[in-house]
């Protein structure tokens, strides 16, 4: 099936998501960047060899990051499976940390449809208040526009009151055309937020790729008044990383948009960077890796 791509010029992309990233963050603004970075991460585990106990240590280290620092925040939400969302729901009920669940067959997406719906309705009964769900990026590739946001219309009607967060599968997609078409079909279907990756993939949450799809959000709230979040996943590591995503959403939607309600960063071992940078800049020097848990 055949589409028409609005043109993205991917060189005018990188070189300003590039300038973007070299803007210098000091003491007062890097601490208070740090903080902000940490209020938005989904902070994730998604591997086979979870536990219920990995769980809610996870969960107890989202609610309190650095017990040394109470004026760090806690996390915006945890991401796990399915199996393991009532765990997570009972660990941080009251907290005010969201409780994420990839479904829809993540990370590939290939079960069908009606597997995707029963596996998001079963997330949202056990406690989850967030789904992230992956488009079938064969159908998209195939130029099947219309089953995609069938797929995402039948996913969102499943969550309920839980929000959507729609997974394009970034490195899956040619171009920067198609990040912005696709960007397009999910927030039309209904997307809540748009998301770069299911970090499973070569990779992700490039400058580049952040930088399309904020435009992409920034457009259809000029057309229609709508906000619709975007949520980096997929390589934000470490502190510098993340304070340049801080710097492109600053830059292209501005500072309503610096918070977690509008702007997430789906990570697993970017947390304890920030905290040992934070630490640096509380102390002088660098936190020990050893201090801090990695769950």
């Amino acid at each position: 099936m055949s589409r028409s791509l609005t043109p993205v010029n991917r060189v005018g992309v990188d070189e300003r998501a590039a300038a973007l990233g070299r803007r210098s963050i000091k003491t007062t603004a890097k601490r208070e960047g740090i903080k902000l970075a940490t209020s938005m991460i989904d902070l994730t585990t998604l591997e086979g060899s979870d536990t219920p106990g990995k769980v809610r240590h996870l969960c107890a280290k989202a609610v309190c990051p650095d017990p040394s620092r109470p004026e760090i925040p806690s996390v915006a939400a945890v991401c796990v499976y399915p199996a393991l969302v009532g765990v997570a729901a009972e660990a941080l009920r009251g907290t005010g940390v969201q409780v994420a669940s990839v479904a829809t067959g993540f990370p590939a997406g290939q079960t069908s449809l009606d597997v995707k719906v029963v596996e998001t309705r079963e997330a949202v009964a056990a406690g989850a208040t967030e789904i992230d769900m992956v488009i079938s990026r064969e159908a998209y590739l195939a130029g099947d526009d219309a089953r995609v946001a069938r797929e995402i219309e039948a996913v969102k009607e499943a969550c309920g009151d839980a929000h959507l967060k729609v997974i394009l599968e970034t490195a899956e997609l040619p171009t920067y055309a198609h990040i912005r078409h696709a960007s397009e079909l999910a927030i039309t279907a209904g997307a809540d937020v748009i998301k770069t990756s299911t970090g499973k993939s070569t990779s992700g949450a490039t400058p580049g790729v952040v930088l399309v799809m904020l435009e992409v959000v920034r457009e259809h709230l000029w057309k229609t008044g709508r906000v619709v979040g975007v949520k980096a996943a997929g390589g934000v590591s470490n502190t510098k990383t993340a304070l340049h995503m801080l710097v492109l959403v600053k830059e292209t939607l501005g500072d309503d948009w610096l918070t977690p309600d509008r702007f997430r960063i789906g990570a697993s071992s970017l947390l304890n960077d920030l905290l040992m940078q934070y630490a640096k800049l509380d102390g002088g020097h660098y936190g020990r890796a050893e201090d801090f848990s990695k769950e």
